[in-house]
């Protein structure tokens, strides 16, 4: 089945809009409210670029809130059950969100830019809205705006090399998620040391929405050499490298343990958090499902599944898989999603259902070993 995506005002084009449609842009998505790159048009080499060479990828969708003032720190600190004692401009850090009731509403990675300013760089959600509000009803000296800031990732085990021949070899010494200012012949962007994805790379946020093209145009330049071509945010790498899509993994009453971010919630703080008593008695209570990925046993996957397919045992519903398809590093079916607890101590089989089609499941922990070098997302 063919959908047309039709294009319109009401939902944004990044400042690489134009730049992707040139280089063969087949297929797009909507994610915070903007046209986000999915295919151009060759899965296959998309994917061996990402994993054996270096990679561009319009992902302006991560858009970026800002909170600015004498109140932005304690501000950022209320909002997610992660620690920021220590924050300091220049690194980076994955910091979940929650609502009142412990439920994970977005998981962005934080950037201290400057003593009384942060940047959350977010994933699909309106967090725009729920920031304003929480400050407004706490009346924090801040203001929270979207600023003109756009990501463009280059990823994969050639990055390093791209980057170093635009800004130098001052690239290499940046920590993950590290980050620094810099001047691209007057554009302006913030190098970092980030992506979704692990096979290595750098995102570099543009901060004048009116260069888009001329920096994708540079970027390709000096990678001309690294046969660098286009791609998007990786569908199998993700799933090998068990990277968490919030939205497509997670549902309206999904919570970071559930997720396994236990090492990102501290919850004898002395500083006060949105979710904080509710999520100490998640804790106290323990969690009835987790987050794991999947080897499952059945025909060759050949296309990314569209809607989340049910886990069945003894022929009920223990859970769901969010995502599969084949993995040519594994060379099997894989998967990741949502499962019972009780459904992975009990000793009976658990299948998928995938149209005709039942695949017997085998939950494994993630990432999946397949022997590869694995730089986290979520490590810092």
């Amino acid at each position: 089945m063919s959908v047309q995506l039709s294009l319109g005002a009401r939902v944004r084009k990044s400042p690489f809009f134009e730049a992707s449609v040139e280089s063969g842009l087949a297929a797009a998505s909507v994610y915070n409210h903007m046209y986000m790159p999915t295919s151009f048009g060759d899965p296959d080499a998309e994917y061996n670029r990402l994993i054996n060479g270096v990679a561009v990828w319009d992902v302006a969708v991560e858009r970026q809130v800002a909170v600015k003032g004498p109140d932005a720190i304690k501000l950022a600190k209320y909002l997610t059950p992660r620690n920021l004692d220590g924050l300091v401009t220049g690194q980076g850090k994955y910091v979940p969100i929650c609502k009142h009731d412990g439920s994970i509403i977005n998981d962005p990675v934080l950037l201290k830019v400057a003593d009384d300013e942060v940047w959350f760089s977010i994933a699909d959600s309106d967090l725009h809205l729920w920031v304003s509000a929480i400050a407004g009803s706490l009346g924090m000296d801040v203001e929270v705006f979207e600023p003109d800031v756009s990501p463009l990732a280059v990823q994969g085990p050639k990055a390093t090399a791209v980057i170093s021949n635009l800004f130098g070899e001052w690239v290499k010494e940046l920590k993950y998620f590290g980050f620094r200012e810099a001047n691209l012949d007057g554009i302006p962007l913030i190098v970092s040391k980030s992506g979704w994805s692990k096979q290595g790379g750098y995102e570099l946020y543009l901060r004048d929405g009116t260069r888009g093209y001329d920096l994708w145009k540079r970027v390709f330049e000096a990678g001309k050499d690294h046969d660098i071509g286009p791609g998007t945010p990786n569908y199998i790498e993700r799933l090998e490298s068990g990277l968490i899509s919030f939205g497509a993994d997670t549902d309206a009453k999904t919570n970071p343990f559930e997720l396994g971010m236990d090492r990102f919630m501290d919850l004898s703080q002395e500083n006060d958090f949105v979710g904080k008593e509710a999520l100490i008695e998640i804790k106290r209570n323990g969690i009835e499902r987790k987050f794991t990925g999947f080897f499952l046993d059945g025909p060759t996957l050949s296309k990314p599944n569209e809607h989340r397919l049910r886990l069945l045992q003894n022929g009920n519903k223990v859970g769901y898989v969010s995502a599969c398809g084949y993995s040519p590093r594994l060379r099997k079916n894989i998967g990741v999603g949502m499962v019972s607890l009780a459904g992975l101590k009990s000793t009976a089989p658990i299948v998928m259902e995938a149209s005709e089609n039942l695949y017997n499941v085998d939950a494994v922990s993630l990432p999946f070993d397949w022997g590869g070098q694995i730089t986290s997302r979520q490590a810092i």
